[in-house]
């Protein structure tokens, strides 16, 4: 009987000590719903993708339209259309990348986004005011400032009247709206088969502001190619090179993007390094 009332004590007080211990570790984990919550790390744009929001947001406003074409192109779009003849150095395996498919000749993956610009004036009359963005492929080896794979963004403009003034006022407006109020353009002639005449573009430094130094070295740095549409081309797609002039230009996202964020390595944008791409969590 003893035993028994000993036993029955031991099972009291064991239960006991359980449901102590118990209370306490749910008073230690207790939830209070009035502490505000935590924030989870917040996750950002990629910076190719700022700057050509940004720079297709900007034409977007001047009243153009966004284009877009097929990534794998045909010869007559990605050059014969151009004005590219066939001994041009474009052409060969060097430097562009071709595709082989059955029954589909002479194939390749675009190497630029002027391809877009053929395919906008084959599918409607003038007046054109497009902006092509989009992603092209050459044969390069990637070092600091080239990649095999990058991005362009391609304006083009085909109405009545256009002339060399309206391609300079434009640039001058997509210079201060990407670089700021104070940036001034520079006009160096050039050759392109698509356009004639043809120009580079430069823009002042943002080091120094124009004056010279390490970086640019004259006080200009190059951006871009321009000119006005050649009439070959216009006649290519239809149009009336009598009646019809135009401008157009193109210029690579990726470097627009190592100038605006003073990237020392353009190969930093393909690379994945979550600790580089955090730095544009604010941008």
């Amino acid at each position: 009987e003893v035993r028994a009332e000993l036993a029955d004590a031991l099972e009291a007080r064991r239960n006991a000590l359980s449901v102590d211990a118990e209370s306490a570790l749910l008073a230690a984990d207790a939830l209070d719903m009035t502490l505000p919550g935590r924030r989870g790390p917040e996750g950002s744009l990629h910076p190719l993708t700022l700057v050509q929001d940004e720079i297709v947001d900007l034409f977007l406003r001047l009243g153009y339209r966004v284009a877009e074409g097929p990534e794998i192109e045909d010869d007559w779009h990605n050059f014969q259309a151009l004005n590219i003849p066939e001994d041009h150095p474009a052409r060969t395996m060097k430097d562009s990348l071709y595709v082989s498919i059955p029954g589909h000749p002479e194939l390749l993956l675009r190497t630029e986004t002027s391809a877009v610009q053929i395919r906008t004036m084959q599918s409607q009359p003038p007046p054109v005011y497009i902006v092509a963005p989009g992603r092209v492929y050459r044969r390069e080896t990637p070092d600091p400032t080239h990649l095999a794979v990058f991005h362009q963004v391609e304006a083009l403009v085909v109405d009545e009247g256009i002339t060399f003034a309206d391609l300079k006022g434009t640039l001058e407006a997509m210079a201060k709206g990407l670089f700021g109020e104070d940036r001034r353009i520079r006009f160096t002639p050039s050759y392109f088969p698509f356009v004639e005449p043809g120009a580079q573009i430069g823009v002042t430094c943002f080091r120094c502001g124009g004056i010279g130094c390490p970086t640019c070295g004259n006080g200009w740095i190059e951006l871009l190619g321009a000119g006005m549409v050649h009439p070959k081309v216009l006649e290519n797609c239809g149009y009336d090179s009598e009646r019809y002039t135009g401008f157009a230009f193109g210029l690579g996202v990726e470097r627009v993007a190592i100038l605006k964020y003073e990237i020392p390595d353009m190969r930093l944008l393909i690379e994945g390094d979550v600790r580089f791409l955090e730095r544009f969590g604010a941008a």
